[in-house]
């Protein structure tokens, strides 16, 4: 017989403290720390637990006695529902505050390592309409809210185009509005939209891998271009014809689409990068400019989504590496090359080394657009491609720059670098807990000069953070 699941306590009048992981906030209530979304420092609220451990618990906010003065009124609305912008509730210099004590207390908590002061956090101009790319996903069931599924409403459509929440799969949380980007990405969406609804063009379902509409991607450049991405799933005649006439409205309402692509995904995911992507009109690409170069990034590229905040980040990068023009740079994780084309022109040469194969095509397209002729590009993976031999043969770095992906680095590649010997690191990091695991690593033959942390992403927690490291 299955236990009995225990009714969990109504916690009253507690007060939030601090933020936590994830975007939520936290209290304390006598020796259990309780994790609860959509909260800020300062609101006292009844709390309903949903879960509860040894020594913390979760839980939602039921009622507010008292609203924080920290606390803004959101601008979407689809806040509290949709799994994005957490901290839209959060005035943004709080936001930032509290970043800021989020590199901090990870470089002091988990490295254990002597450190400078670290510098104000470098906030975002824009705190809406600052990312240059936006997925949405298509589901032939969208998510309902509690509210919704209490009131037993029904809707013409069950179909939905949108963001995915946590917790299910198969299901879209509809969305009609998204700030995070020019509204050419609300007309866009919900153009496709009306167009299925109004043709009966079929939804994906995730779980009979059936539908032909499956995904859509969005890029703006700062040049003005825009890129669309529709993903189908193509199984008959009948729906290939669908698709060609849809791209084909999507052409005509939308001229301002400079690059208008396809793809015919029928895997049981949504990753495309295995796939061939089909130009209908327009170009196969589009540029991003920053300071005088140029960036071709394509479907499959990386790029960082805050374009004005990417300068500043890469800007604070070059800074650090106090490039001369004499240096030998090595910059691992160069992705589609941006750093490693961006700090050349400082340095003598650059070696940039990348997992992925077609980024790094990327990045020596991006050379060769811009005239870059220092920089030499590998792909594979870092700890099998930086080896001593490697470094025998290209030659020993006076600089080294690395841009890891969540993760942080592997042991392998932190036992190269030391035995490579640079004089300075510059450590670019998304994840400031495994940037100080990593740090660590490098405090025996290194030690942390400067400390930049640098907010890409306003009314989310996370944070990038730059870090110069110096030979001892």
């Amino acid at each position: 017989m299955a236990r009995k699941k225990k009714d969990l306590p109504l916690l009253e009048g507690i007060e939030i403290t601090d933020v936590a992981a994830e975007g939520k906030a936290m209290a304390r209530v006598d020796d259990l720390v309780v994790f609860v979304p959509y909260v800020v420092p300062g609101d006292v609220v009844d709390i309903q637990l949903t879960r509860k451990k040894h020594n913390y618990a979760e839980g939602i906010a039921r009622r507010f006695h008292r609203m924080s003065p920290n606390r803004v009124e959101p601008v979407c609305k689809h806040f509290g529902v949709c799994g994005g912008c957490k901290w839209q509730c959060l005035s943004y210099e709080e936001q930032l505050r509290w970043k800021q004590k989020q590199v901090t207390d990870n470089l002091t908590r988990i490295g254990h390592i002597e450190l400078p002061e670290v510098s104000p956090i470098l906030g975002s101009a824009r705190t809406l309409a600052y990312r240059n790319k936006l997925e949405f996903g298509f589901s032939n069931k969208r998510w309902l809210t509690s509210d919704e599924i209490a009131s037993g409403v029904t809707y013409e459509h069950p179909e939905a185009v949108g963001f995915h929440t946590s917790g299910s799969f198969d299901k879209i949380l509809p969305i009609d509005e998204c700030h995070l980007m020019d509204d050419v990405n609300n007309r866009l969406r919900n153009g496709i939209r009306d167009y299925a609804y109004g043709h009966g063009l079929s939804f994906y379902d995730q779980r009979e891998h059936t539908g032909l509409l499956r995904g859509v991607m969005i890029r703006l450049s700062n040049t003005g271009e825009l890129m669309l991405l529709l993903q189908f799933c193509i199984m008959t005649d009948e729906e290939r014809t669908q698709a060609m006439d849809l791209l084909e409205w999507v052409r005509q309402a939308f001229p301002q689409v400079s690059s208008l692509l396809w793809v015919d995904n029928q895997k049981w995911n949504d990753t495309f990068g295995d796939l061939p992507v089909h130009c209908y009109s327009g170009t196969d690409h589009i540029y991003l400019e920053m300071e005088t170069l140029r960036f071709k990034v394509g479907p499959k590229s990386f790029y960082q989504t805050n374009t004005e905040q990417a300068y500043i980040l890469y800007n604070v990068t070059r800074e650090f590496a106090s490039l001369t023009g004499q240096e030998l740079v090595y910059d691992l994780y160069t992705g589609t090359g941006t750093i490693a084309n961006f700090v050349a022109g400082r340095a003598r040469q650059v070696i940039g080394i990348e997992y992925v194969p077609e980024a790094i095509e990327d990045a020596r397209v991006n050379s060769q657009i811009n005239g870059i002729g220092n920089t030499l590009f590998f792909a594979g993976d870092m700890k099998d491609i930086l080896t001593t031999d490697f470094i025998r043969q290209h030659g020993q770095p006076d600089v080294i720059i690395t841009d890891p992906p969540r993760a942080g680095m592997h042991k392998d590649v932190v036992d190269v670098i030391l035995q490579a010997a640079p004089q300075r690191i510059v450590y670019v990091s998304c994840n400031p807990a495994t940037q100080a695991r990593d740090l660590q690593l490098l405090d025996c033959d290194y030690r942390v000069s400067r400390v930049q942390p640098v907010d890409m992403f306003p009314h989310t927690q996370h944070v990038e953070n730059v870090v110069l490291l110096v030979r001892r």
